[in-house]
């Protein structure tokens, strides 16, 4: 190995690192920035040119990402997650049915809204709920994260990393919620029993004594629209129709308006999430460009072609390293020369995504939950999230193995 590859691999060690941690000491840098900064040096080292490092953006990834943000954004002003939290409490009477709840919301709504827009959403409402009914929120806070993840495998469109194998393996919308929404149902059912038996003594059988009451402030007419553009968005995917296509087609919807002005909307997007995208596609590029792709093809192949329980074990490892979504990117090139490439991609699909339950770094969502709850006063340490995520991350890996 001359110099030039080993200072090319310290750069691409040292961004996937960075982005894992999500920061570097004394440095005020996100998982956002550090992407940038590392395929800025690998462009400017002339690893790619930035020809190159333009032709390896996945912009079908980075279209869907800002069609599912403008979508989510508008669905949040118009007060939709809120009525959602409001019916919750209107039935939620015991604890164990509260976090029954909450678990069933989370993962249905992740299914079709993004699992990082759940979390962000809904924790600061189960605070709140937490707090008027004087209980213990760290339950709650698990149930809420936990099940946003798990429930998120079951669509193309629930996390990025999904997004990443619909858009590489080209599986139809309908073909992988049929694949994959059984492990996310199953797990869900895996997230309370494994809470309830955590948490003892938060969910002995007693009932509220004062119900804890939410007054949604409700846009009737954006959020009928807003609503409107997701049933266009389903019936798009349903139909064959191209997954970014649909997003995208949605959020045009909604930007066509005589009430909100768009830059309000605009300064709503998680403009750093699609930075993070576009910067990783140009780190992966170099990992081909500079030959350590054929290195880690040669690593990876035996692995993933030793169907579900092989591959799921290097997902695992390999999500709690470098983070879902960069090892997904790191086997689009391996996936497509398999044996069973569409098994290998709904087997990376749902490895990468229960991962995330492992530890309290194992997913973005994880870490919205924690720092929301500490701003609040609440803190969910890395030990306690253990307590109950680690065996519920266990638990649905094994039955995701075992499904496919």
């Amino acid at each position: 190995m001359n110099w030039f590859q080993l200072l090319t691999a310290v750069l691409i060690v040292v961004t996937l690192v960075g982005v894992a941690v999500g920061r570097y000491p004394a440095l005020k840098m996100n998982r956002a920035t550090i992407a940038l900064v590392g395929a800025t040096l690998l462009v400017a080292l002339g690893v790619l040119t930035l020809e190159e490092a333009y032709r390896a953006i996945d912009w079908n990834t980075v279209v869907l990402l800002l069609g599912m943000m403008v979508l989510n954004v508008n669905l949040r002003l118009a007060g939709f997650f809120e009525l959602v939290t409001a019916h919750v409490l209107k039935f939620a009477r015991t604890p164990r049915r509260l976090l029954a709840l909450i678990v069933a919301v989370s993962g249905a709504l992740s299914a079709i809204f993004l699992n990082d827009t759940i979390v962000l959403v809904f924790t600061p409402l189960v605070l709140d709920i937490a707090a008027a009914l004087r209980r213990n929120p760290l339950p709650y806070l698990v149930g809420l994260v936990t099940a946003a993840n798990i429930g998120s495998v079951a669509t193309v469109i629930g996390n990025p990393q999904n997004m990443l194998v619909g858009l590489s393996s080209g599986i139809h919308f309908v073909a992988f919620t049929r694949a994959l929404a059984p492990i996310a149902l199953l797990g869900l059912a895996i997230i309370w029993v494994v809470i309830v038996l955590v948490y003892r003594a938060d969910f002995r059988a007693e009932t509220f004594a004062d119900c804890y009451h939410l007054t949604p402030e409700i846009k009737r007419p954006r959020l009928i629209k807003s609503l409107f553009a997701t049933g266009v968005m389903l019936v798009t995917l349903i139909a064959g129709g191209p997954v970014p296509l649909a997003a995208i087609l949605a959020a045009a919807v909604l930007l066509v308006t005589r009430r909100t002005d768009p830059a309000h909307v605009f300064q709503e997007i998680d403009w750093a999430l699609l930075v993070f995208f576009a910067s990783l596609f140009v780190v992966t590029g170099a990992i081909g460009a500079s030959g350590f792709g054929a290195q880690l093809f040669a690593f990876l192949r035996p692995y993933a072609d030793g169907g579900a329980g092989p591959l799921t074990v290097v997902s695992l490892v390999l999500s709690n390293l470098v983070s879902n979504v960069p090892a997904v990117m790191l086997f689009r090139p391996v996936v497509p020369t398999l044996a069973d490439p569409q098994g290998a991609w709904l087997t990376l699909a749902m490895a990468t995504t229960l991962a995330g339950n492992l530890t309290l770094l194992g997913s973005v969502a994880n870490l919205i939950v924690a720092e929301i709850a500490k701003r609040r006063g609440v803190h969910l340490s890395f030990v306690e999230y253990l307590k109950a995520g680690t065996p519920i991350a266990i638990l649905s890996l094994l039955l995701g193995v075992a499904w496919l």
